[in-house]
């Protein structure tokens, strides 16, 4: 998890960067901000779901394992909290874990490694951590 004292949106735009320098796009994009509200006619707080994929490490994955992509692509979360942005993303250790495909291993931890480095990424480009 980072935590920095950034905009929402510039925190979304540092987090795209980063993830990208990691080799992760992003797939797909909830804004459950808008969603809330456009469905339920709730209000919270900037609320962004984005779908992050290395598509090198899901192939690599979806070879061993046709039905990896049920736990695809890793899942990254903006919102804010308080005075600040939050950033979180899965583990993927955890999602493999539950395949029983010890070959997957390697890949989560990869993947993990990629998604900690884009997390430090948006910390070190933060002007000040919270």
């Amino acid at each position: 998890m980072a935590r920095v004292p950034t905009l929402f949106a510039d925190t979304v735009a540092t987090v795209r960067e980063a993830l990208a320098e990691q080799g992760f796009g992003v797939l797909t994009e909830i804004d459950v901000r808008a969603t809330l509200h456009a469905k339920l006619g709730i209000e919270m707080e900037d609320y962004l779901i984005l779908g992050a994929c290395n598509p090198a490490l899901a192939h690599r994955a979806l070879e061993l394992h046709r039905q990896i992509g049920l736990l695809l692509p890793c899942n990254v979360v903006v919102r804010t909290e308080n005075d600040a942005t939050v950033v979180e993303a899965v583990d993927p250790d955890l999602l493999v874990s539950h395949t029983h495909q010890p070959a997957l291993q390697p890949i989560a931890q990869e993947a993990r490694a990629g998604l900690a480095a884009a997390l430090e990424t948006v910390v070190k480009r933060s002007p000040a951590t919270v």
